[in-house]
């Protein structure tokens, strides 16, 4: 589990790292001055999602979309090991008490993430 757990955590920031950098870099190199003046493009990380993948979909890569993506890798992150141990903890150890806790804990990322 802690190889899972690390490896997840690990992807999750390098991912993110490098998204974040090489939009940093390539509005560094595009524009005149380096000064990123946009704005998020929702208020939760199913808005920002959402308004993301759109994007990639209509093919408007920009450094925007590359610092918004690597923001959501970023949020994403603590979200997919908190997942992943209520998974090993019911499914591999079949340990109810912390499958509970871990439950409630990704119920209350559910929530800071979608509804807040």
């Amino acid at each position: 589990m802690d190889t899972v757990v690390g490896t997840l955590l690990l992807g999750g920031v390098l991912t993110s790292l490098v998204l974040i950098v090489a939009g940093l870099v390539w509005r560094r190199l595009s524009a005149s001055h380096p000064v990123l003046d946009q704005t998020l493009a929702g208020h939760d990380v199913v808005e920002l999602m959402g308004a993301d993948f759109r994007a990639l979909g209509q093919g408007a890569v920009r450094p925007r979309l590359l610092i918004s993506l690597g923001i959501v890798a970023l949020l994403l992150t603590p979200y997919l090991r908190v997942l992943a141990s209520m998974l090993f903890f019911a499914f591999v150890e079949q340990n109810w008490k912390y499958t509970a806790f871990t439950a409630f804990v990704l119920i209350v990322l559910t929530y800071s993430l979608v509804l807040r």
